[in-house]
């Protein structure tokens, strides 16, 4: 089988980078390029202004869906992330360009995602215990079972590899029946505190704002836009004051649109609030008191 426009296909490699077009990659992104990726090896490389360029719009993370819509010549897919809403930009998902060597043709017999990978990173080796073949694998990965576990290994199914790989069975953990309570969302974002600040970023190794959001609630299978001012129509207003653990915040300058969100970590005090977020001018996720210039720019407090 091969990629083709019009027909789905699932992302082969751990974490995969969504390009807002191919001429905008650079030299220093070519450790995101290649089959398998190396995530880490691309942020350390990149400075910090090379770490919020504009040229990334978000991540794919192993198994995960698009939609391709044109294959090029040169080894690149444009797809539509289906399981990524965006839904000012395409009504399908997330529209951009991924490298379709970190594509697969969609395998009927391993479709359906009964698991979750809940451990920070961990990588997929041959047999249990040997030699690692996909490292890289980040919380929030989904990943179809392949038989049962043995001896505290799991064996899964994975787009490209024509036998299962196996990971610690402790890895992983079922996808619940239920949406997660706010607090169990939060304790997830807060295994991420230090993760450096990447634009687009939407993994362990480097991630933004909105991907921290949109993680923290994918890791219990509910899946939220990937963008802020998407994820403030996709949640339940509050009145300012009533949030609570687990809640967000949203934040706009006046007459522009929300650019960024962090999630409530203490119910207010007085005009004390505190947030977990991916802090752009600290280049890293923190837990802080809302500074006055944040809370200057506070439009309002959402529920999941």
């Amino acid at each position: 089988m091969e990629l083709q426009p019009g027909r789905e296909a699932v992302v082969r490699v751990a974490v995969a980078t969504l390009w807002t077009t191919p001429e905008a990659v650079r030299p220093v992104d070519h450790p995101a390029l290649t089959a398998p990726t190396d995530i880490p090896a691309w942020i350390t490389g990149m400075n910090a202004d090379q770490q919020v360029g504009d040229c990334v719009l978000s991540q794919l993370l192993l198994g995960e869906r698009v939609l391709v819509t044109d294959l090029r010549p040169d080894g690149w897919a444009q797809v539509v992330a289906v399981e990524q809403p965006a839904a000012k930009l395409d009504p399908r998902g997330y529209p951009g360009w991924l490298r379709a060597d970190q594509l697969a043709p969609v395998d009927p017999a391993a479709t359906g995602h009964a698991l979750v990978v809940d451990a920070t990173i961990t990588e997929l080796r041959a047999a249990p215990d040997g030699p690692v073949l996909l490292p890289g694998v980040v919380v929030g990965t989904r990943l179809v079972p392949a038989g049962p576990a043995r001896e505290g290994w799991r064996p899964v199914h994975v787009p490209a590899q024509a036998a299962p790989l196996w990971l610690p069975d402790g890895h992983l953990t079922p996808i619940p029946a239920e949406p997660p309570t706010a607090d169990e969302a939060l304790t997830l974002a807060q295994r991420l505190l230090d993760v450096v600040y990447v634009w687009g970023g939407l993994s362990a190794y480097g991630i933004d704002c909105s991907g921290l959001v949109h993680l923290a609630w994918r890791r219990f299978g509910v899946l939220l836009p990937r963008d802020a001012d998407d994820q403030a129509l996709a949640t339940t207003p509050l009145p300012l004051g009533a949030e609570r653990r687990g809640d967000l915040y949203f934040f706009a300058r006046p007459g522009r649109k929300i650019h960024h969100i962090g999630i409530v970590t203490a119910a207010p005090s007085g005009d004390h609030r505190r947030m977990l977020h991916a802090c752009y001018r600290q280049r890293r996720v923190v837990e802080e008191q809302l500074p006055a210039e944040r809370t200057a720019t506070l439009v309002g407090v959402h529920r999941v």
